[in-house]
């Protein structure tokens, strides 16, 4: 073999593993998008088992094609803190089995007999899945363009190592170099590190296969190698958690401890079978069996299984595996400090979830919601301190007002993020909306601010607001509590009747402020109020009607429902 020859297989073998991650990128880009209601629905039930839980985690990293996204997708949860750790281990037990499926459409896709093979079959799709996306006209047409345009990369990626593998193979030095690295420690080390190197065991795993079938390692080592891609690739959840919470920074702890445990058992297991029966059976000795003559298959099979034995013996400890990962990441202690105020921070939103555009839509909805509470909060002290004069829950106030100044912003800034994403038109089209939302939200606080400061300069002048006028605010408050019922329920819902009754109440809202300054006209006139008085009360009249219009606004951020 020349330098030429060698230079040339090298090449291809880096041109095969590059297309490879390409297209895995663009299938799991693909898929997300094509299944983001699914993907949102999977992640609602979480919390409802552990066996549930492992479901979730191994059906979403099969779908999109990557366990490291779906641990991403857990830590951006965890950042939120509305996922336990014990919820989020069994997610990351069930993605280590999900990312697996890459390995079995390798294996299973190299097997074809003579005639026309499967790989080339497959590689095709490549080329039919870019004229969809190229002359496509719908997002959908383009997405399915996209799918099968990764999935035909594959196997190009696939073609490409496949002949550099089948050079090496030809060549002794390479050859023996191989087959002289027989300690499994040292397979497993190996394969973490090339792992942790391109950050995807779905690569390493189908790098190997395509080494087995090259002839250039045994099926025995490839064992060893894919048992170390699965420690390597928590590198990804590692990176992902390291701006993370506390909690989030447990994530890949637990990744670890379920792999690298996994990986001792099974490794003590394989020793132990290879010592009594004098080196004739090992761990992947069934498979063998199972699959005579197709060493890719009892590969892709043993990974499958090897990941299942793995969640079978870490299921039960989950909580001892969550403990120790809480005292290996450790509480952050807490510095008290009275002139130090709370330090402001989105709840459901984070920068992990941007890998993971439709659950990161989803926790964008979530946060809008959060902040409305916040707004409609604010509304509520704001009409209480104006009808009592009673300001103990100033402090309150400011901080929902600051919040929401700095959630207007981070929205603001994460959405523009999100735009940069691949999203489905569905997706696209809630964001515009949503992005006048957060403005609405923010106007509605402005609005309650003008409120208190109506109220404290009636304190300031030592005056009132009249019995009369004091039940004219209570009886608005009732009735924008009312309006902000309806309009949540229509946005989370998107359902049509909640929708008819924030607009009737919006309009009853619009009637009363009428009423209210018909009334403080009579009252001024029958000197009950003064002129005084009045401004504010006519200042207090305006601004609550406007909140009932920004908060009615939220309904148009849901897609078919704008009047």
């Amino acid at each position: 073999m020349t330098q030429v020859q060698i230079l040339t297989a090298i090449l291809g073998l880096l041109a095969g593993i590059g297309i490879f991650l390409v297209a895995c990128s663009m299938l799991s880009r693909n898929l997300e998008t094509a299944g983001s209601s699914k993907l949102r629905q999977l992640f609602a039930g979480a919390s409802k088992s552990k066996l549930l839980g492992v479901g979730i985690g191994t059906l979403t990293a099969a779908a999109i094609q990557s366990s490291g996204a779906t641990t991403v997708i857990v830590i951006g949860f965890l950042n939120a803190g509305i996922m336990s750790l014990v919820q989020a281990a069994t997610v990351i037990f069930g993605a280590n089995i999900g990312t697996t499926v890459t390995g079995q459409i390798v294996a299973w896709g190299m097997s074809g007999g003579g005639g026309l093979s499967t790989t080339a079959i497959f590689s095709g799709l490549a080329g039919i899945g870019a004229f969809t996306t190229t002359f496509g006209k719908s997002d959908r047409a383009k997405t399915v363009g996209g799918i099968l345009t990764g999935f035909g990369m594959l196997f190009v990626g696939l073609e490409l190592m496949g002949g550099s593998m089948e050079s090496f193979a030809d060549y002794e030095p390479v050859h023996a170099f191989l087959a002289s690295i027989k300690n499994p420690f040292l397979l497993v080390a190996i394969g973490a590190i090339l792992t942790a190197i391109i950050e995807s065991s779905s690569v390493m795993t189908s790098v190997a296969i395509t080494m087995i079938v090259a002839g250039l390692i045994t099926f025995s080592q490839g064992v060893y190698i894919t048992m170390g891609s699965n420690i390597g690739a928590c590198i990804v959840s590692l990176l992902a958690s390291m701006a993370g919470t506390t909690n989030a920074r447990r994530a890949p702890v637990i990744n670890l401890t379920f792999n690298i445990g996994g990986a001792i058992v099974f490794l003590l297991l394989d020793v132990a079978l290879s010592m009594v029966s004098g080196g004739n059976l090992g761990i992947g000795t069934p498979f063998e069996a199972m699959f005579p003559g197709a060493p890719q298959i009892q590969l892709a099979m043993f990974h499958t299984a090897y990941n299942i034995g793995k969640v079978i013996i870490a299921l039960p400890l989950t909580e001892a595996i969550v403990k120790l990962a809480m005292k290996v990441v450790p509480d952050a202690p807490e510095i008290a400090s009275e002139d130090q105020a709370p330090q402001l921070h989105p709840y459901f939103i984070s920068e992990a979830l941007l890998a993971t555009p439709p659950i990161a839509v989803q926790q964008t909805r979530n946060e809008i919601v959060n902040m409305a509470e916040i707004a409609i909060s604010n509304a509520r002290i704001a009409l209480e301190c104006a009808r009592t004069l009673d300001f103990s829950r100033k402090e309150e106030f400011d901080r929902n007002e600051a919040e929401l100044d700095y959630l207007n912003q981070e929205l603001s800034r994460y959405m523009a993020r999100l735009f940069g994403e691949q999203l489905s038109e569905h997706d696209r089209d809630y964001l515009s909306h949503a992005l006048h939302s957060i403005s609405d939200l923010e106007r509605v606080g402005d609005y309650a601010t003008n409120i208190v400061e109506y109220a404290q300069k009636l304190a300031e002048e030592e005056n009132t607001f009249s019995p009369e006028a004091q039940s004219e605010i209570a009886m608005l408050e009732d009735f924008i509590d009312k309006l902000y019922t309806h309009v949540i329920h229509a946005y989370i819902m998107k359902d049509q009747e909640s929708y008819d009754s924030a607009k009737a109440a919006e309009a009853a809202i619009d009637l009363i402020t009428d009423q209210m300054a018909q009334n403080h006209v009579g009252r001024v006139a029958n000197g009950i109020c003064t002129p005084e008085v009045g401004a504010h009360y006519i200042g207090l009249i305006s601004d609550a009607e406007r909140i009932g219009d920004h908060f009615y606004n939220l309904t148009k951020a849901r897609r078919g429902f704008q009047p």
